[in-house]
This record gives structure tokens, sequence and C-alpha cells, in this order.
């Protein structure tokens, strides 16, 4: 399992948030096939972060191409006691030459969506077996795959992949599935 993993050397070229933010800029992929990009996903590590305080694990994330051309986002985890929780949101296209920047929103007010997000997708396996997603800030950061645990020696080629895109990887923590 991905907990017997080193993600990354000490000597790492990206080792403080110093050095990410003079870091060259996040790059999507070149292209994104949303068809092949929709469906179930399970979260295999994330840097952590405020929205998802609650999830202990089980996390996944599927994505339906709407009639709209917008996309369905339900994000949903188990909390501590066993639960779950879902999400709801949309996501829209914020570049249509690649279909690589998206940008999500999870509130629903008086029939509008409001405090969009960016999602940005860093990495794809040429199966779409994996991505990585991210933002421009590097604040944010998922590992995806379409199965819940994923090789080491892949893990450990999406962790190369996060390093050149100006990641720390072990700043991403393992999501129990």
């Amino acid at each position: 399992m991905l907990a017997s993993i080193i993600f990354a050397a000490s000597s790492s070229p990206v080792s403080n948030a110093q050095n990410r933010s003079e870091a060259a800029p996040v790059a999507t992929v070149q292209t994104v096939d949303l068809e092949k990009y929709a469906g179930k996903w399970y979260e295999i590590s994330k840097i952590p972060n405020r929205f998802q305080r609650q999830c202990t694990g089980d996390t996944t994330a599927e994505y339906v191409i709407r009639d709209d051309g917008r996309i369905g986002v339900t994000n949903r985890c188990k909390k501590e006691n066993g639960e779950f929780i879902e999400a709801r949101g949309v996501a829209e296209i914020a570049d249509l030459t690649s279909n690589a920047k998206l940008r999500v929103s999870f509130v629903r007010f008086l029939w509008r969506w409001w405090f969009w997000g960016d999602y940005w997708i860093i990495g794809l396996g040429k199966d779409y077996e994996y991505a990585i997603v991210g933002t421009p800030s590097r604040k944010y950061g998922w590992v995806l795959s379409r199965t819940p645990t994923m090789d080491p020696e892949k893990y450990q080629s999406v962790s190369d992949e996060l390093i050149k895109q100006g990641y720390d990887p072990k700043d991403f923590v393992q999501t129990p599935q």
C-alpha cells in the first residue's frame, strides 16, 4: 500500500513553501477528453484542506457530463463515525482549447452557483487510469485513480510529476480506501 512509499527524497528541489512559490507556473496537460474523464475516481492522496477536514477515508469524486455543457460533481467521503457525507456541485470548462482548466462550485443559492475554485488537471495517465489535480497557487492538490489503490511504482511517477509541477509530494497525505 502507499503507506510504505517514500514520497520524495529530502534533497527534493522543492522542499518548502518559498521554493514552491518561486517555481515555474503550474501547467495543465495538453488536452482532456471529458467523456473519458467522466466517471468515478478514488482519492489516493491530497494536500489536507479545510473543506475535507471531516473526511477520514473512502473518498471518491464522480463527474457526469450534463446536457448544458457543465459537469456535475459529487464528492463523497466517510466521517470518523462511519457515516458518509456528500457534496454536490458543478464544474465549468475554463479553457475550451484543452478542457484541462475547470472551475468548480459547491455553493448554490438563489438558483446561482457561487464561490468558484480552480480545478486544473496537471497530470493524466494515458488511459485515464490516474489524474493529478492542482491549482495555480499549489495550495490544493489531489491524486486520483480509477481504482481504490495505486501501484507504488505508478505513485512514484506521480510524485515525480508533482515535483516537476512545483509541488512537494511530502505535502500529500494518503487517503485510506
